[in-house]
């Protein structure tokens, strides 16, 4: 690692150190409280049936709120349709054939709307939904803000933008800089892996051709490499098979996800890669070791993710439907 990004990491975890997380802008924990009384009873309602249903669930609304904010911010476009005028955002490389849960949310808000039509917007309704996924889960509950609007558009081109499995720590920790989040976001907010599953084309080049000479990652465990091999064989049709990001705990979110990295048992290469790092390493090791600091700061951090580039006041709508605009 270069001496300047040693030096810039250094700042980071200085700066993320000594910030307090503010509550955000406009945005207010009790904005819904008179106008919508039960929308935290039927989010949370949808989500739990959702997961009932497919426990896998929980993970996909989490990554659908992570792609959303990343992608013109927390404003619901991730959530909207191709129409004459815009493409929308499900169709990036990152969401196409991966991002799901849109049905869910198409359901709570159905439900919102009979409660209280025309008060909540999507972007809330998908905020509060990834709360109550990690909270339905087994991991932390945090207070909301609230009081986002609506995006008028969605943003292709920011969403081929979000980042990725393939790309080195240098360049998601710019990313993360880039929409105010900081190092420590990083780290504790890649502990959302604790649930969920990547296809194996995600991974596949650290089984069978880490280096390009047909060597698999020396960083990986042996044991899990020659399960993996098993589940993602050197072929194009297991490309979407499935593995379990975290298989000890594969549908609980706890701190699992740091002690695999600490074994050497991250399943995606962007994932280990934070035990490569001095200043990353150590917060993995922390997290490994004390679950409740993971918790705890797992919830700031998604408070803050929750405020990237919210519109509030007269910006923006509230949608009727969050697959189109009014």
């Amino acid at each position: 690692m270069s001496h300047s990004y040693s030096k810039f990491l250094s700042m980071l975890l200085f700066c993320s150190l000594f910030s307090v997380p503010l509550c955000c802008g406009q945005l207010d924990y009790k904005f819904y409280d008179n106008t919508c009384p039960n929308l935290l009873k039927i989010v949370r309602y949808g989500v739990w049936s959702a997961i009932a249903n497919e426990t896998r669930m929980a993970a996909s609304i989490l990554r659908l709120h992570f792609h959303d904010c990343f992608a013109n911010g927390c404003d619901g476009s991730v959530l909207l349709d191709d129409t004459s005028t815009f493409t929308g955002e499900k169709n990036a490389t990152p969401n196409k054939n991966s991002a799901r849960g849109f049905e869910v949310i198409d359901a709570i808000k159905a439900n919102v709307e009979k409660a209280c039509p025309s008060i909540v917007s999507c972007a809330d309704i998908l905020t509060l939904a990834a709360r109550e996924s990690v909270y339905l889960t087994g991991g932390p509950y945090w207070p909301v803000p609230l009081g986002r609007r609506d995006g008028l558009t969605a943003n292709e081109t920011a969403a081929n933008e979000l980042p990725s499995p393939f790309e080195p720590l240098e360049n998601i920790t710019a990313k993360f800089v880039s929409m105010g989040l900081d190092l420590k976001d990083v780290v504790v907010l890649s502990g959302a892996h604790t649930i969920g599953f990547a296809q194996c084309f995600t991974f596949k080049q650290r089984l069978f051709d880490f280096d390009g000479a047909g060597n698999p990652d020396p960083t990986l465990d042996a044991s899990l490499l020659s399960n993996l091999r098993t589940v993602c064989p050197n072929q194009n049709n297991s490309d979407t098979n499935l593995v379990s990001l975290d298989p000890t705990t594969t549908n609980k979110f706890d701190n699992n996800y740091f002690k695999n990295l600490v074994n050497n048992s991250g399943l995606l290469q962007s994932d280990q890669a934070l035990m490569g790092d001095n200043i990353t390493a150590s917060f993995v090791m922390n997290y490994s070791k004390f679950p409740f600091l993971f918790s705890r700061d797992f919830g700031i951090s998604m408070v803050k993710m929750g405020n990237i580039g919210v519109l509030t006041s007269q910006d923006g709508e509230r949608r009727k439907n969050c697959r189109m605009v009014n």
